[in-house]
């Protein structure tokens, strides 16, 4: 299967990055002053870094479809890794748009990649028919963020190094170092298993179930990523700022999770026999499993920049090993019995015991208590809980095409989201309606 092919290329690629991950631009975002002075000599390792990667994925590709038992794989995790070379190349001055919170160069950055990646892979799609079409699109993408690092950041970075620079950012950056290889094993860990216990087929049909489930999770951690991680910085002197703050944050990404994660739990069966046909139906059991585990992943998002923004990243690295260990513990007995269900569980299962952790050392570091961290989830949580219980009062009780009861559904669904969380914002004293209209105003 095409995605499972495509699927054993990047996770390949992403557990080459999680081992040589140096976490420098963590480090030049998180410090204080002077980041400028240590630019070349995080390039001139970024590059150095992508050669070597580059190299090893290029010779070692025979090796790696043999395991996988899949050699198709071969020339597409040779083809693949250019796109590491490439990374390796980009500016490094852009980083300061993270830094100094420059948001409209980061979206343009971020979403002009994923538009060359659609332009590419689509009408490739339509003529190959094959995974070539997937290939090339991520190739492209990263072609176009490359480029436009240069056209965006005014900065032009030299080949230099510094040994002193080097060890002042890895001090720093080994947390980053440590905590990325952890969160590759916990999110690839199941793919590389998968694909090797349970065959290339089911590790395509796993993966489009996982991408499904964590898509939304997955773009509002990386933008609640960019934006609080420099945030939390500037307030980790601040202890009553940085309190409020990441209590605002808890309530925008839980206001904004909630209702996306139970929207694709209610409609699972109906999202998957329209976008994808009937030979995806095996995936939706799994699928709503994954989808609890992106809930609560989505819940524990700001937690992650909030450590590494107060300078205490070993504290996100000690529980991303505890989510190993459970993974690690139940996957294959859960994976033997129930196949891609009980790998599905397995996920859950780490996630929801880590993600605990996650909250009490945040709860623990901002001082924000139970309470006031109970009632930022709360009303999100029952009004999401009421959305899905009226989509499947109604569900059983309408005739449409597919299509039709599909959009119906989402429209009802968004619609009653909307009216009860207006009645519960006011009713609770939640605030979300008075967030929104300072982000308005400014």
């Amino acid at each position: 299967m095409d995605f499972g092919i495509l699927g054993i290329a990047l996770v390949t690629i992403s557990g080459m990055e999680a081992l040589s991950q140096m976490g420098f631009n963590a480090a030049l975002i998180q410090r204080k002053e002077n980041a400028e002075q240590f630019l070349d000599t995080a390039w001139t390792v970024a590059i150095l870094r992508g050669v070597v990667l580059f190299t090893i994925l290029f010779f070692s590709s025979p090796w790696i479809a043999d395991f996988f038992e899949s050699p198709q794989a071969k020339a597409v995790i040779q083809v693949v890794s250019v796109t590491v070379l490439l990374s390796g190349f980009q500016n490094v001055g852009i980083i300061f748009f993270t830094k100094q919170l420059d948001f409209k160069k980061l979206i343009i950055f971020e979403l002009s990649g994923t538009l060359a990646e659609i332009l590419v892979a689509v009408p490739l799609a339509i003529m190959l028919r094959n995974v070539w079409a997937l290939v090339w699109g991520f190739v492209a993408a990263n072609c176009c963020r490359l480029v436009l690092s240069f056209i965006l950041h005014a900065y032009r970075p030299t080949i230099h190094f510094d040994s002193r620079q080097f060890r002042v950012l890895f001090g720093y950056g080994r947390w980053v170092l440590g905590s990325g290889i952890l969160v590759f094993l916990v999110t690839q860990g199941d793919d590389i298993f998968v694909g090797k216990v349970l065959g290339v087929t089911a590790l395509g049909f796993y993966q489009i179930a996982y991408l499904i489930a964590n898509m939304p999770t997955t773009e509002i951690t990386k933008v609640l990523f960019s934006i609080t991680f420099p945030a939390y910085s500037k307030l980790q002197d601040d202890a009553v700022r940085l309190r409020e703050g990441f209590l605002k944050v808890l309530k925008v990404n839980v206001f904004i999770a909630a209702p996306v994660a139970g929207g694709i739990f209610a409609l699972a069966s109906e999202l998957v026999e329209v976008c994808l046909g009937e030979k995806w139906m095996p995936i939706v059991l799994p699928l709503k499993i994954l989808i609890i585990a992106g809930f609560a992943r989505a819940v524990s998002a700001s937690t992650g920049s909030l450590f590494y923004g107060i300078g205490k990243p070993r504290i996100d690295t000690g529980w991303q090993v505890t989510r190993l260990i459970v993974l690690a513990i139940s996957i294959y007995p859960l994976a033997m019995g129930f196949g891609l269900l009980g790998v599905s569980i397995s996920v859950f299962l780490s996630v929801l015991i880590s993600g605990i952790g996650f909250n009490f050392s945040a709860i623990k570091n901002t001082g924000c208590g139970f309470r006031r961290y109970g009632k930022a989830i709360f009303v999100p949580i029952l009004t999401t809980f009421i959305m899905v219980c009226i989509i499947g009062f109604l569900r059983d009780r309408i005739q449409f095409s597919s299509i039709t009861e599909l959009l119906f559904l989402i429209g009802v669904g968004a619609i009653s989201y909307g009216v009860f969380a207006s009645v519960f914002d006011k009713l609770f004293h939640y605030g979300i309606g008075k967030i929104v209209r300072e982000q308005i105003m400014q």
